[in-house]
């Protein structure tokens, strides 16, 4: 039995074609073999939201996904987000709020956060904090992040 296979796929708008172990997940093939680190792993569990990446427009724990399962996908990670400006009012909210000190959970926050807003034009606390319940922060808190996605949500709409 063969255990690789070849896989093909868009990467932050880049063609990727490449012979992957079949074992081998999503976050660790993005960040060994790609070199976009910005995707952290975490607990490995799918459980803290440190490996998050954006694949086919859903956010997904990259922890939990086989780089063989990216076969024929468009993937997005924090850098391809942030080198696109998509990002850009959300870090600059999480800057002003105080939203992020260590930065571990920061990219994962950020593309969660993005998925929200692009879903709901106006979402209250309650639904922003709904979004963000699978992403652990032990640093900041969880109303520094809550206040920085309702800013962007606000200034979006106009009344910020």
């Amino acid at each position: 039995m063969d255990d690789f296979l070849d896989i093909d796929l868009t990467v932050n708008g880049n063609r990727v074609s490449e012979r992957v172990p079949v074992r081998l997940n999503l976050v660790d093939f993005l960040r060994q073999n790609l070199g976009l680190t910005g995707s952290h792993v975490g607990c490995e569990h799918g459980a803290c939201g440190a490996c998050s990446v954006v694949v086919d427009g859903m956010v997904v724990r990259g922890c939990l996904m086989f780089a063989v399962q990216a076969d024929g996908t468009v993937v997005e990670t924090i850098e391809g987000a942030s080198e696109s400006g998509r990002l850009k009012p959300l870090q600059e909210s999480f800057h002003e709020r105080a939203a992020l000190q260590c930065g571990f959970c920061t990219p994962g926050m950020l593309l969660t956060a993005a998925a929200l807003l692009d879903r709901e034009t106006n979402p209250d606390r309650e639904t922003i904090r709904d979004a963000i319940s699978g992403n652990l922060c032990r640093c900041t808190g969880y109303q520094a992040i809550v206040d920085a996605i309702e800013t962007t949500a606000r200034k979006r709409d106009g009344d910020g």
